[in-house]
């Protein structure tokens, strides 16, 4: 992909003076259910109403959705209220019934990106639309995966693309349903910074309370909207019930959200500055869970130490370590002043873990 300019159009065609919001329940149930919250999104900020039509779910027997049924659903509320509609699409069939029931924005959910062969039929199916498609990242934090599904759909002539981070999978305890991995996201964007960037907080966090701190961390790093499951009665949501907020919670973080606006070049240079300030953060809090990680090995360390009554200075294997990270650093850009105070300081925190463990 050469030139991604193109594929902003549809975003700048919206004309709005806020983020892109898109916003509905997790699953649509019943049409009761999906009309209710669309009449209460109706005159907010939210662009596109939302809703799983297909449910691709992890085990059988959970709900997987009402099915095509749902698309008529959609109508209704585009009939009704003038709301865009979208849904997340998983195969070909999807698609084409999509397509008939005028659904105007479609997505390809994380289990979908992560397989070329379904990329690449789905790719096929929509071939030449003008129909929207977002791509959520795939389950796994790969990078080549993600930009090789917007690559499939741009070579097969869709050209109103986007993407969508809903965070990644892992075995690792987190505060987070799918951990963020935000510098993942920062390489898309420096990948294709023209194509709009979607953040989705419900998927990342997976709790109610911690979408609004998302929400604003994605806007801080200039992503381009939001996506939101909304219910009217979350508690009782058929699926993803703890991660879906109310219609009226989603106007207040609207309203409590900081949206930076480009008015000048004043405000241009304080919206580069706090971007790039953002993105300083999100390094700094990895190098904070990295070095914690450190640790609780070097704790491993000391009760292994502990059980053999083995020295914790182990000096030969600190010379080398030191020897190699500076090197490292230099190639780096790195000055060897700044390596050998960085590591003698972690180097002494490692010592005090395992000292302690070894007390204890």
């Amino acid at each position: 992909m050469k030139n991604t300019k193109e594929m902003r159009n549809w975003l700048n065609d919206l004309g709005l003076n806020h983020p892109l919001v898109i916003a509905g329940p997790c699953s649509a149930e019943t049409e009761e259910q999906v009309l209710k919250i669309a009449h209460q999104l109706k005159d907010t900020d939210v662009s596109y109403f939302r809703a799983g039509i297909w449910k691709p779910r992890t085990r059988p027997g959970m709900f997987e959705g009402v099915g095509a049924l749902g698309l008529k659903w959609l109508q209704k509320v585009k009939a009704e209220t003038g709301m865009k509609t979208c849904t997340e699409v998983a195969n070909a069939a999807h698609v084409k019934l999509a397509i008939e029931h005028d659904v105007d924005l479609l997505w390809i959910g994380a289990r979908s990106t992560v397989s070329p062969f379904i990329m690449q039929e789905l790719a096929d199916a929509l071939e030449g639309t003008d129909k929207i498609v977002l791509v959520k990242n795939p389950v796994n934090p790969d990078l080549a995966l993600w930009l090789g599904g917007i690559e499939r759909l741009y070579n097969a002539g869709i050209k109103n693309l986007g993407a969508i981070h809903r965070g990644f999978s892992t075995y690792e305890k987190s505060k987070y349903r799918n951990i963020p991995e935000w510098q993942l996201a920062i390489d898309f964007q420096n990948k294709f910074p023209d194509l709009p960037l979607i953040n989705d907080p419900s998927h990342i966090t997976g709790k109610r309370d911690m979408v609004f701190d998302v929400s604003q961390t994605a806007l801080d790093l200039n992503f381009d909207g939001l996506m939101v499951e909304t219910h009217f009665d979350p508690d009782n949501a058929w699926s993803d019930a703890a991660q879906q907020i109310t219609p009226q919670a989603l106007v207040q973080m609207m309203v409590d959200l900081k949206i930076r606006k480009e008015s000048d070049p004043e405000a241009k240079f304080n919206q580069d500055l706090s971007t790039l300030r953002a993105k300083i953060d999100v390094v700094d809090q990895q190098i904070i869970d990295l070095l914690a990680k450190r640790m609780q090995i070097a704790d491993s360390i000391g009760g292994l130490k502990k059980t053999k009554n083995v020295a914790v200075l182990q000096s030969k294997r600190w010379n080398e370590i030191l020897g190699k990270m500076v090197l490292q650093g230099e190639e780096k850009g790195l000055s060897e002043e700044f390596i050998l105070k960085l590591f003698k300081a972690i180097h002494q925190e490692s010592i005090n873990h395992q000292e302690k463990v070894i007390k204890d």
